[in-house]
């Protein structure tokens, strides 16, 4: 409730979109264009999502008279105008535009790197396991690894998941392929004792546990990920069952 409370016309020198992006926890959220916020069509649907959307709309476009509001109005207005924010960013991050946008963040890791060791300091992409509001919070989508992390900021972490939205991380990688990930890992087969080695490596019982993403678009299956999901999960039975037999052989001895 800090950054509310310095609501104040002031906060919005520039712009409320500028005053927004700048407020600690938002580093996520690019810029939505001016012109495709102003657009209705763009908009449709929203004013059933959002309490107050007209008066929330004008606070995003820098048009809502200087109304003298009690410090409780004011601070509905301004949760309405964050939640319309989100819900309009989540449109416009699966344009051209907004992809161009969220691309130029991804390459300069501002949404964080993977923490996982094999994964060498992998940029990660926000990701939301709803399209619905009040669902999820955002989660953190490693394209190398292919896991879900959550955000080390409590801030980042209550940003809800719908403002990102299931598609975009991965109608980002259909629209620039070379940004892909290699899947090779340096040095692999060299040693003999990698990360699943018997010192340290999963159990058969946690292998089977792990779930993995589902890239999706518009809530279809992507059909080459879908394919080469179906190659990686043959692969991880096996293992599983080679797991599973060099276990009961270690129960025998």
């Amino acid at each position: 409730m800090d950054d509310l409370s310095n609501s104040s016309s002031a906060s919005y020198a520039n712009s409320w979109i500028s005053w927004f992006l700048a407020s600690k926890g938002n580093e996520y959220f690019c810029e939505v264009d001016e012109d495709y916020i102003i657009d209705r069509f763009n908009l449709t649907g929203l004013n059933a999502e959002v309490q107050g959307y007209s008066g929330a709309l004008e606070l995003i476009t820098d048009t809502a008279a200087d109304d003298d509001l009690n410090d409780e109005q004011r601070d509905q207005l301004e949760t309405s105008a964050r939640h319309l924010y989100g819900l309009i960013h989540a449109r416009f991050i699966i344009t051209s535009r907004g992809l161009s946008k969220m691309i130029e963040k991804y390459k300069k890791g501002d949404f964080g790197r993977c923490p996982r060791v094999l994964c060498y300091g992998q940029a990660l992409l926000p990701l939301g396991l709803s399209d619905l509001p009040y669902q999820k919070a955002v989660k953190l989508y490693c394209p190398r690894c292919e896991d879900l992390y959550s955000p080390k900021s409590s801030r980042h972490g209550a940003i809800d998941g719908a403002y990102f939205g299931s598609t975009f991380a991965h109608m980002l990688f259909m629209v620039y392929p070379g940004m892909i990930p290699s899947k090779s890992v340096p040095g692999a087969g060299a040693g003999g004792q990698g990360q699943g080695g018997p010192q340290g490596g999963l159990a058969s019982g946690a292998a089977s546990k792990v779930e993995r993403i589902r890239p999706r678009i518009f809530g279809f299956k992507v059909h080459e990920a879908a394919r080469l999901q179906r190659w990686q999960e043959r692969v991880r039975d096996k293992q599983i069952a080679r797991l599973e037999d060099h276990e009961r052989a270690g129960q025998m001895d």
